[in-house]
């Protein structure tokens, strides 16, 4: 069985092949809305926004592992321990606070 412990592991088994595919399938599975956020009454969906700064379309909902992959390998393609997040909830799940960041437009002139 594979190992997903470093973070060059990691980024093999998101760019597969079998992953891309499966994620497409997730996120049609489950209507390309945040499940977290469904659970409490709110709906986050994907908008296709396009970033220019970045040349590619904005990451809005992703799909997440339940059980995080570094600990239970077994369970990296298992449909039932994956489910569309939006990234707001993907990063509470992981303990992401953005909260504090500075912005860095806080002292631009206003419109």
């Amino acid at each position: 069985m594979p190992e997903y412990k470093t973070q060059q592991q990691k980024r093999k088994f998101y760019d597969s092949v079998d992953w891309k595919k499966l994620r497409a399938e997730i996120k049609k599975r489950d209507n390309y809305e945040c499940q977290e956020c469904k659970r409490q009454g709110r709906l986050s969906i994907d908008t296709n926004e396009y970033s220019e700064s970045a040349k590619r379309k904005k990451i809005q909902l992703v799909v997440h592992h339940i059980k995080e992959l570094e600990y239970h390998p077994d369970l990296a393609l298992d449909e039932d321990n994956l489910e569309t997040v939006c990234v707001d909830c993907h990063n509470k799940e992981h303990g992401r606070d953005f909260s504090n960041k500075p912005n860095k437009w806080q002292h631009d002139e206003k419109w």
